[in-house]
């Protein structure tokens, strides 16, 4: 009977190795897709760097140039002569930084009922939920306005937080990571004695600090930046935050915007988010990373 002789698999496997890796072109090109996008997605902050710097001549001539023919500050002391920049800097970080802490409390509360506890209605409540999601906030402004105003919450910093302390979003994002927590450890402290308060405070908080970070970073910065819901409800520059304070520099006696002024108000208003950002980035990774795996 004839001997079968077997090919070597030493080289099939090198040649399936070689196809699994990426070749140096291959890298190279997601290296350079990478830089392009970065380059497009920093583009407009370096636009609003160099016109904060740039005199207003540079900034109001035409054609457009990215190279100034100087380096001045004369933007910011024009910014700090027309706007309180300190003033309501401090009341942006108090509406955002309000607005984030009553977030974490109260969507954390609502994720945990709906991902951790068994009731009656569980289904129909988070359907609900997420229903209101496709109700645009701008269709909700009208009354929301008028509650606060019968309230006397108009110009005050309840008025700002109160109607924002607690969303959707945020609720979806925890109840998505709590439900990935394993329930053993529910059932571990519930044999201990533990409450239902005492496992949400002292098991399930404890093991979601990435995903309750990245909630925070999105409500901080999506309330830092918020225009409409803060000229709506301040008409009083002590409680105006930064943006609505930018918004209302939209012209001179001659009717001209003072777009280097604009510019270096929006640096001012750029640079607390970046260096937040910076701050927590590995955490925010993690946290997007590790959310809404399961459904």
């Amino acid at each position: 009977m004839a001997a079968v002789v077997h090919a070597p698999a030493l080289p099939a496997r090198r040649r399936r190795r070689g196809l699994d890796t990426p070749s140096a072109w291959s890298r190279t090109g997601v290296l350079i897709g990478l830089v392009a996008l970065t380059v497009v997605t920093a583009f407009p902050v370096l636009v609003v760097a160099l016109a904060a710097f740039s005199p207003e001549k540079d900034v109001n001539s035409w054609p457009p140039s990215l190279v100034p023919s100087g380096l001045t500050l004369e933007n910011f002391s024009a910014l700090a002569g027309r706007l309180p920049v300190l003033a309501q800097s401090w009341n942006s970080l108090l509406f955002a930084g309000g607005v984030t802490l009553c977030a974490l409390v109260l969507n954390s509360l609502a994720a945990y009922a709906l991902a951790r506890m068994e009731f009656r209605g569980r289904t129909v409540v988070f359907t609900v939920l997420i229903a209101t999601m496709m109700i645009p906030f701008q269709a909700l402004l009208v009354p929301i306005y008028e509650m606060t105003a019968e309230l006397g919450w108009v110009n005050t910093f309840v008025g700002l937080i109160v109607p924002r302390a607690a969303d959707v979003a945020g609720i979806f994002l925890l109840r998505q990571f709590f439900i990935t927590l394993p329930r053993d450890l529910d059932s571990a402290a519930r044999l201990d004695g533990a409450g239902e308060f005492r496992i949400f405070w002292s098991i399930v908080l404890p093991n979601a600090k990435p995903a309750l970070l990245t909630m925070a970073l999105f409500h901080f910065v999506n309330n830092w930046n918020d225009l409409l819901w803060p000229m709506i409800m301040t008409n009083d520059s002590a409680v105006r935050p930064l943006t609505a304070g930018l918004a209302l520099l939209t012209g001179s006696a001659t009717g001209a915007a003072p777009y280097g002024v604009l510019m270096a108000g929006a640096l001012v208003a750029i640079l607390p988010l970046v260096i937040l950002y910076l701050l927590v980035q590995r955490r925010f990774i993690e946290g997007v990373a590790l959310t809404g795996m399961k459904g």
